[in-house]
């Protein structure tokens, strides 16, 4: 599961003492909502399904592959599929493919969802195995499935505008900068992202 808010708090409190801008904006917006997933597989299948598309779409491809394969959508069944079938649910070839590599890896045994490397790092390297998840995706998938408290993704669009929001920044950070600015805050910067995306589009800041 994701952080939970007594974590956010916690490391809201902790960032804040270390950053009193942040501590202002927090007094100014309250806390964010915890953003829980599944740990597992259907998780990073469904990221997948919702890549590049509509939520609105993304529920709909989601919806028919499960009246396809059922709710749990074992990877077994997924990679039995023909290709028409799971073009008819809206699967693209692309998205086949991705959606095949999971499985594959799943089913091998190569990739053990159950059992990520407790490294930060080496969980990202093992996530961006599968085809279609890339850095981005395997850090939201650790934050938001298994609550990770000190994940950063720093190439997210909304955690750049958000911080240079929160301080005073003339211009949105580039990666690396937002990778820099973010190190007096370690070991809670999963909250700290959590709380960027709070920030985002607040009216309030």
């Amino acid at each position: 599961m994701g952080l939970t808010a007594g974590q956010i708090a916690e490391g809201l409190a902790f960032i804040a003492q270390a950053t009193p801008a942040l501590a202002a904006a927090i007094e100014r917006v309250g806390h964010p909502e915890p953003r829980i997933r599944p740990t597992g597989y259907r998780t990073l299948l469904r990221t997948i399904v919702g890549q590049q598309v509509s939520v609105s779409a993304a529920a709909s491809v989601w919806a028919k592959l499960e009246a396809l394969l059922g709710e749990d959508m074992p990877p077994h069944d997924l990679l039995a599929a023909d290709f028409d079938s799971l073009r008819a649910c809206g699967l693209s070839r692309q998205k086949q493919g991705y959606a095949r590599s999971l499985c594959e890896l799943v089913v091998s045994g190569e990739l053990d969802l159950d059992a990520l490397p407790e490294d930060d790092e080496e969980a990202i390297a093992e996530l961006v195995k599968i085809k279609g998840i890339g850095r981005w995706s395997a850090e939201i998938y650790l934050l938001f499935a298994e609550g990770r408290p000190d994940i950063w993704p720093a190439g997210d669009l909304a955690v750049q505008v958000g911080l240079a929001k929160l301080l005073g920044l003339a211009d949105r950070p580039s990666e690396t900068l937002t990778r820099e600015l973010a190190e007096t805050w370690r070991p809670h910067r999963g909250a700290a992202a959590i709380f960027t995306w709070h920030c985002y589009n607040n009216p309030a800041l």
